[in-house]
């Protein structure tokens, strides 16, 4: 195989469109170790420092692929969304206590589930062993709000202000029953550790559009209840190159760690040590053509330039009193659920594409009546001021917002049910989650389950449903964009998956 390192151009040229030498699709990827994202996002490359300048060395090949990889271009549609906000509720809120409404089971409380509701469904090993399974209502009252009357529980009063703005969907399904697997379904599509997270793989697909900030970056609220851990790959690259991996912005000192330049060292020191690197990482790349080796190049570029735009945007000194009112006192308090959401905003200010919140806490087998209520106190005011604050400047339009959780929670009571206090066990079938802004109807509430929430009746949605169609609002065809892997090419839906039509705007 014959390398031209003459043959220099960059993958945004217009030279690309015309270039005559066909190119191997192995050898192409490789050697631009990009993605296909680049093909679309290469122009936003113009002008960054160091790898992002150099050009791309080509491996010159005759084959029939190029013409399909140009035609795979992202985005394959318009997109509705330039960037995401994802408020994921670790532990799986219960719908009960939030958004589905069931009246019917005040009549029914404390009788036991009926066989044919359950319709032998799986439990999980935790109530298996119950003598019985008693039904429970919600603690809670609910009210309608909005122009369409959506029912609202009374632990939310801050979301059901901004319930026009929210497309409920209350059939979200999965396969999954316990949270590992449950959650890393959500953020990956597979149950089984490995595969690349929807941020990873939304950075990968469109690149970024602020080259001094990670595409993909995860805030974990400080105030969340550790019932359930969470894990790093949540957010990881799985099999994509190493700089589609979300970075976690952390409160204190150290915003993201390993950044600060060490004791004694200035920036003038580490910009020569990172030239010299960027020539040795070069000339092993020339040598062995590993195409992480100038995803390594990238994350130190990146990480040089992260020393001037961090400390900016974690900055909230700018932030006046009316903003910190409208996201709550906590959000005075750096690593709080409402400091994050302001957090958000400001990232999303700056162009970051996904911005992923992780709240722990949500997963009440016993005591659920004061544990989802003060869940809900901790990030109702937050995630409402969220949705006003980009509607206001005019960002609503054009960022998507999703709140929910990995699985719902059982209409029968988990352990002792008494006059006061209940627990929930989770349940997979039918959940509640919502999106907001870019791209989908507002005011809507779709889907429904029967009177226990224990199945769907109507448009159910799928995990990989949901995942279909936020990529669908980003510009991305969840069929098309895919990664070969050990001989086999994967994408974030897996095998199936399609977009939810009748929630798009």
């Amino acid at each position: 195989m014959a390398h031209h390192h003459d043959e220099e151009f960059r993958l945004h040229t217009p030279e690309f469109n015309h270039l005559h030498n066909k190119l191997d699709r192995r050898n192409f990827l490789t050697k631009t170790s990009l993605g296909l994202g680049s093909l679309a996002v290469g122009s936003l490359l113009t002008g960054v420092s160091g790898f992002f300048d150099a050009p791309k060395k080509i491996v010159q090949e005759s084959t029939p692929n190029l013409e399909e990889e140009i035609l795979k271009a992202l985005p394959h549609i318009a997109p509705k969304a330039k960037r995401v906000v994802y408020l994921f509720m670790s532990g799986g809120p219960s719908q009960f206590e939030t958004f589905d409404y069931k009246p019917k089971l005040i009549s029914l409380a404390g009788q036991n589930l009926p066989d044919s509701v359950r319709k032998g469904q799986r439990l999980t090993g935790m109530s298996a062993n119950q003598s019985a399974l008693p039904m429970v209502p919600s603690a809670f009252k609910f009210n309608q709000h909005g122009q369409n009357q959506t029912w609202i529980s009374e632990l939310l009063p801050h979301t059901a202000e901004v319930v026009d703005e929210l497309c409920i969907i209350k059939s979200i399904h999965s396969e999954a029953i316990n949270h590992d697997p449950a959650i890393t379904f959500f953020q990956t599509g597979n149950q089984l550790p490995g595969r690349p997270s929807i941020g990873s793989w939304v950075s990968y697909g469109l690149g970024s559009d602020n080259q001094n900030l990670p595409t993909f970056i995860v805030l974990v609220s400080k105030n969340g209840q550790k019932d359930q851990p969470l894990y790093a790959r949540l957010w990881g690259n799985g099999f994509l190159p190493s700089k589609h991996q979300g970075v976690q912005f952390r409160s204190g000192k150290d915003p993201v760690l390993f950044l600060n330049d060490p004791e004694g060292y200035d920036g003038k020191d580490r910009k020569e040590m990172l030239d010299y690197l960027s020539k040795l990482n070069k000339l092993q790349n020339d040598t062995y053509a590993d195409p992480e080796v100038e995803a390594r190049i990238a994350q130190y570029e990146m990480a040089y330039r992260m020393q001037t735009s961090v400390p900016e945007v974690m900055s909230t000194a700018d932030e006046p009193d009316e903003v910190f009112d409208l996201y709550g006192a906590d959000s005075r308090d750096a690593g709080t659920y409402a400091a994050n959401c302001l957090l958000a905003r400001k990232l999303l200010e700056k162009d970051v594409k996904f911005v992923q919140l992780y709240h722990q806490g949500w997963d009440q087998h016993g005591g659920l009546p004061q544990g989802i209520a003060q869940q809900c106190k901790s990030t109702d005011q937050a995630t409402a001021a969220l949705i006003k604050d980009l509607k206001r400047r005019g960002m609503l339009e054009d960022t998507l917002v999703i709140w929910g959780g990995e699985f719902g929670r059982t209409v029968y009571s988990q352990g002792k049910l008494s006059a006061n206090d209940y627990g929930r066990d989770h349940h997979p079938r039918c959940f509640t989650m919502w999106m907001a802004g870019a791209g989908v109807k507002a005011g809507l509430s779709y889907g429904e389950t029967d009177d226990f929430s224990y199945n769907i009746v109507k448009d159910p949605v799928h995990v990989h449903d949901f995942q279909a169609t936020l990529m669908h609002l980003m510009g991305v065809d969840h069929e098309r964009l895919t990664y070969k892997f050990q001989g086999r090419r994967f994408r974030l839906t897996d095998v199936h998956g399609k977009v939810v039509k009748d929630i798009l705007a």
